[in-house]
């Protein structure tokens, strides 16, 4: 399948945005990492004064066939459930967009479980949720590449409505065993650096999810390429958002990536075009064990580190604060030159 364009950053801005930024008036550095973050905005917005529009996230769901193997500690009916729920307005994710004023869209990816038609709900179904990876792959090539088709459309229209910061969460049981699985693959990691409790497995049910997924991986041994692997182990929603990146950063978007879920759709679009790493700003390190080796893989410092282990985009929604305040100081505070306020001695 073809993949949209990305361009690279224009590196030729950055002076202009670090006198921009050192002009403030404050001593040089005085405002951290919020000056590295409003470095980045600039860089991909293209100026000196960027402003962020329509902040916006999107949650795909999806059903794995793997959770019927017990890899998980909730029942794959949940998946149908919690989005019940956010078409209610009773998630995290429904609180947290609320609050900071984030535009917040539902996406069937394939959920199990038919789900009512709703208007705050966007059927894009590639089916019935997947197939059990440890028996078969997850998804055909073709489903691999629709529903990767499906999360650039998203993106595309959210770019449309005037969005240029957007995030994406998840929905999902047994998700995480999908993109442990693909981490070890596409990263070359020992499973074990990959694998976690999830939803919160005891001792023995984080064994049985080690050796379900060590069958597994063994069983799709010749699965390597970036879109194979995707086939192999993914998740609709996994695909999806894998899609979703490409696109966004193809349209100079902002970027907000939440936890372990994201980050391993995150790592597929990598494996396809590198470049998508330049238009993403890593929300926080979740409580996930495979995270912070993921967040290392890509040489990302996250704003937060709250012991998150949620997803539905929930770290995204709360590193938007900070992402808007390093574009507000540097849109908004005044320069030594412009309040008649000394600057440091030379």
């Amino acid at each position: 399948m073809m993949f949209p364009e990305i361009a690279p950053l224009d590196d030729a801005l950055r002076p202009a945005l670090r006198a921009a930024i050192d002009d403030k008036t404050k001593p040089l550095g005085a405002l951290g990492r919020l000056e590295d973050l409003a470095m980045q905005i600039g860089l991909i917005c293209g100026t000196t004064q960027p402003a962020l529009k329509r902040p916006t996230v999107i949650v795909f769901a999806g059903d794995h066939g793997v959770a019927d193997a017990g890899v998980s500690a909730y029942p794959a009916e949940v998946t149908a459930q919690m989005v019940l729920n956010f078409l209610k307005g009773g998630a995290a994710i429904n609180v947290f967009s609320r609050l900071h004023g984030i535009a917040l869209e539902v996406v069937d990816a394939g959920v199990r479980a038919p789900l009512p038609a709703s208007p705050g709900l966007v059927n894009c179904r590639i089916a019935d949720g997947t197939q059990n990876f440890a028996e078969t792959r997850a998804m055909s090539m073709e489903q691999a590449s629709a529903a990767m088709m499906a999360g650039m459309a998203r993106v595309l229209r959210a770019a449309q409505q005037g969005c240029n910061v957007i995030g994406f969460g998840e929905m999902g049981i047994a998700n995480t065993s999908s993109a442990a699985c693909l981490m070890s693959r596409l990263t070359g990691l020992p499973l074990a650096d990959c694998i976690g409790r999830g939803t919160g497995l005891d001792d023995d049910g984080l064994a049985r999810k080690r050796e379900v997924l060590e069958r597994a991986l063994a069983l799709h041994a010749d699965a390597v390429a970036p879109l194979d692997v995707l086939a192999a182990f993914g998740g609709f929603e996994i695909a999806m958002m894998a899609g979703a990146f490409l696109a966004a950063a193809a349209s100079r978007m902002v970027i907000l990536v939440d936890g372990f879920i994201a980050s391993a759709a995150l790592l597929v679009a990598q494996s396809i075009d590198a470049r998508v790493l330049h238009y993403c700003v890593f929300s926080h390190c979740s409580h996930e064990r495979g995270h912070r080796a993921l967040l290392d893989h890509f040489e990302a410092e996250p704003l937060l580190a709250l012991d998150l282990r949620l997803g539905e985009g929930t770290g995204a929604a709360l590193a938007w604060p900070l992402v808007a305040s390093a574009a507000a100081f540097l849109n908004e505070m005044a320069t030594f030159s412009g309040a008649g306020v000394s600057g440091a001695s030379a």
